[in-house]
């Protein structure tokens, strides 16, 4: 397919997507099954299409001078893949498969406009109910913050060190781009994709196989490194998930010790046995009944919280959930929250430690929550924040927004991962 045959196709996706209010990816899924000639780089650059379009949609849409899919789509290539609309069109000509190409209008207002003169909401690429959210957290930081949620993301792996290590790791992905990521001792960093290409597949990599590394965030590495686990620990994942984070635990902890993975929701465990096979981690128990938690109260040298959240920190990773987002679901959210840490601290013991972690940016899911639970809970109190960063990410201090008693934050535009939140709170009685 030509571009043309690309962008027609991802516009079409995109209108299915704002159509049926539907995940991105099950749009894009559906459109491959059921256009099954596109190629695997056909179906990579219209997913680049459409993700940078979802990413970028208040500004492609300015630019265009409209809210469509059709101008977003446009938009998306102006913005992110060096396009100009005169090199798009002369592209576009001749070819059957295309959308029309710009009109004079379109042409005439995207001449007329430069994004540096964007209203600060289009520039920052976030709903309209969003930007006191962002402006309460970064304060005149927050379009640069906004905007850098809506950049393309690196591809981040976690070297298992109970298998290998990072130079070993490195060697195997030798032609993928692959470096030493900037922060954590075991991370690797793939930078992003540019224009139509795509990351390589390193779950196919034999040293996946092998259990050489994860794929993980370097912002949630961060947040595991920061709860200072260490072999012998008695540790409880209460918010487990899939594993990522039971699984850099574990590793820290030399499979000594013992790790406890929960979720209220078992399903979400599914992935883990298999992780658990790959990588050798030995010290993990699921728990997947409630009632398997009772033995473990007021036991636990760590109570690891992944709490769910709105997953404002994931825009670049999954723009769609941006624009599907409503007040309500926050509100929901910070219930869910409060909830959690309240059922998960009885499993503490007198002086362990309390970790909160979300993958959100927004006060109201992580420092607002951290002084509510502190102020109905006297039995925890914070950790210098200031001084756990220090120890363990010596010389980095720019790299997060530190509150020495609340906690410290991890975002794209300052510390290149996702959008995270850790605070640690030690149980005094």
């Amino acid at each position: 397919m030509r571009l043309g045959g690309r962008l027609a196709a991802a516009i079409e996706v995109l209108e299915d997507i704002e159509r049926r209010h539907r995940p991105a990816a099950d749009a894009l899924k559906d459109w491959g099954l059921s256009h099954r000639f596109a190629g695997a780089g056909d179906r990579a650059a219209i997913g680049n299409i459409v993700y940078d379009g979802l990413r970028r949609k208040r500004s492609a849409g300015w630019l265009v001078g409209d809210d469509t899919p059709r101008a977003i789509g446009f938009g998306a290539l102006l913005l992110e893949w060096r396009e100009t609309a005169e090199t798009l069109n002369a592209t576009l000509e001749g070819d059957k498969f295309a959308p029309p190409p710009l009109d004079a209008d379109e042409l005439a207002t995207i001449a007329s406009r430069n994004l540096a003169d964007a209203p600060d909401v289009v520039r920052a690429d976030c709903p309209d109910w969003c930007a006191p959210l962002l402006e309460q957290v970064f304060g005149p930081d927050w379009v640069e913050e906004g905007a850098a949620l809506a950049a393309r993301p690196p591809l981040d792996l976690r070297v298992n060190t109970l298998r290998a290590d990072r130079a070993k790791v490195l060697a195997e992905l030798e032609g993928t781009g692959a470096v030493a990521s900037p922060l954590t001792a075991n991370g690797i960093r793939i930078p992003p994709i540019d224009g139509s290409g795509r990351h390589p597949n390193v779950q196919a990599e034999p040293a996946f196989q092998k259990g050489w590394f994860e794929v993980q965030d370097e912002g949630s590495q961060i947040a595991a490194d920061l709860t200072g686990a260490a072999p012998g620990m008695q540790v409880l994942d209460y918010c487990a998930g899939a594993g990522g984070k039971t699984l850099a635990l574990s590793a820290a902890m030399e499979n000594r010790g013992q790790i406890f993975a929960h979720d209220s929701e078992k399903g979400r465990l599914a992935p883990m046995f298999e992780r658990l096979r790959r990588s050798e981690n030995r010290n993990v128990q699921v728990l997947s009944k409630p009632a398997e938690l009772e033995r473990l109260e007021g036991q636990m040298d760590i109570v690891l919280i992944d709490a769910p959240c709105t997953g404002s920190g994931t825009w670049r990773r999954r723009p769609d959930a941006k624009w599907r987002l409503t007040q309500r679901q926050l509100d929901v959210r910070r219930g869910e929250q409060a909830a959690i840490l309240d059922a998960a601290k009885a499993h503490v013991k007198p002086g362990g430690l309390l970790a909160y972690v979300t993958c959100s940016v927004f006060d109201a899911e992580n420092r607002d929550q951290i002084e509510a639970f502190l102020a109905r809970e006297k039995r925890f109190e914070p950790v210098d924040h200031a001084a756990l960063w220090q120890q363990n990410f010596s010389g980095k201090a720019d790299a997060a927004r530190i509150d020495p008693a609340r906690g410290i934050s991890l975002t794209p535009a300052r510390s290149g991962t996702d959008g995270f939140f850790f605070a640690a709170l030690r149980r005094t009685a």
